[in-house]
C-alpha cells in the first residue's frame, strides 16, 4: 500500500476517533451532534449547488438514509450518556461490518470466505469480552452501541444502493448533509428539552470543531479510496478502535487497563479481517 493511501487512512482513523471523544466530553450531546450538523450543512450547500442535481431515482434513498442518519446520532449521544469511549466506539464500529456481513449472508446469500468467518469470531470475542469483567460496559450503554451499530449498517446499506443510482457520488453526498442537517435539529431539540447556558460556553465550540472533524475525516477517507485497494483501506481504517482507546485515556482520563486495550485490538483485528474479505 503506498505511504499517502496509508497516512490519509490512519488520519481519518484517528479523526474520526477524536470527534467521537469530543462528543463524549461534553455535557450536552445531544446539542453537540446538533451543532455539528449545522457545520456539515454548511459546508455542504455550496456543493450542492455546484453540483449536478442526483438523478431521481436516488431521491428515496437519501431520504432513507437521513432519517437513519438522524437516528444513529441521536442514539450515539445516548451510549455515550451511559458509556465510556473505551467502551462504546469499539462495541459500534466492531458491529457494523459484522451486522453488514452476517446481514448479506443471511439476506442476499453472500457466501463467507475464511477471513470473513474468523472477523466475525474476533468481533463477537472482542465485543464479548468487552461487556464482561470488573470494568465491563454497562447494559444500558451496550445496547445503545449496539442499537447504534445497527442504524450506521442500515444506511450503508441504503447509500450502497442510492449512491450507485445517483449519477455523482459528491453530490448525493452533498444532499444527505442538507436532509439531514435538516431533520437532525427537528428530532434533537425536543428530546434535549429546554436550551441551557452551555449553549453560550466551549460546549458549542468543541461541537463545531468536532464537526469539522468529522468533515475532515470522511475526506480523508474517501480520498484514500480513490487512491488505493477498497478491501486494505477499509481495514486499516479500523485502527480507529484502538486510537478511541488511547484517546480516552488521554482527553477523559478512562481506564486504559489490559483486558480492555487487547479486547479493542481484537475488535480491530477481527474488524479489519472481515473489511479485507469484502
Amino acid at each position: 500500500m503506498h505511504s499517502a493511501v496509508v497516512g490519509l487512512t490512519l488520519s481519518a482513523a484517528v479523526l474520526h476517533a477524536l470527534w467521537n471523544a469530543l462528543l463524549r466530553s461534553g455535557g450536552d450531546r445531544l446539542w453537540s451532534v446538533t451543532v455539528m450538523s449545522f457545520v456539515t450543512t454548511a459546508i455542504s450547500i455550496p456543493a450542492a449547488l455546484l453540483l449536478p442535481a442526483p438523478l431521481s431515482g436516488c431521491w428515496p434513498y437519501v431520504a432513507v438514509s437521513a432519517v437513519l442518519q438522524v437516528g444513529y446520532a441521536i442514539f450515539l449521544a445516548y451510549a455515550y450518556r451511559h458509556g465510556e469511549l473505551g467502551q462504546v466506539y469499539p462495541v459500534i464500529r466492531g458491529s457494523v461490518p459484522l451486522l453488514v456481513t452476517l446481514g448479506g449472508f443471511l439476506l442476499a446469500s453472500q457466501r463467507l470466505s475464511r477471513p470473513g468467518l474468523l472477523g466475525i469470531v474476533l468481533v463477537s470475542a472482542g465485543i464479548t469480552s468487552l461487556a464482561l469483567g470488573r470494568d465491563r460496559v454497562s447494559t444500558k450503554a451496550l445496547l445503545l452501541a449496539l442499537a447504534t451499530a445497527v442504524f450506521v449498517a442500515c444506511y450503508v446499506v441504503v447509500d450502497g444502493i442510492g449512491v450507485r443510482l445517483a449519477g455523482n457520488a459528491q453530490s448525493y453526498t452533498a444532499w444527505i448533509f442538507l436532509t439531514y442537517g435538516a431533520l437532525l435539529p427537528v428530532a434533537s431539540l425536543p428530546l434535549r428539552g429546554r436550551l441551557t447556558d452551555r449553549v453560550r460556553t466551549g460546549e458549542t465550540a468543541k461541537a463545531v470543531a468536532g464537526g469539522v472533524l468529522s468533515l475532515g475525516s470522511y475526506g480523508a477517507m474517501i480520498s484514500a479510496l480513490a487512491l488505493g485497494k477498497l478491501g486494505a483501506v477499509s481495514a486499516l481504517r479500523e485502527t480507529s478502535v484502538v486510537f478511541s482507546v488511547l484517546l480516552g485515556r488521554m482527553l477523559l482520563g478512562e481506564p486504559l487497563t489490559r483486558r480492555r486495550l487487547a479486547a479493542c485490538t481484537v475488535v480491530a483485528i477481527g474488524a479489519a479481517c472481515i473489511a479485507y474479505a469484502a
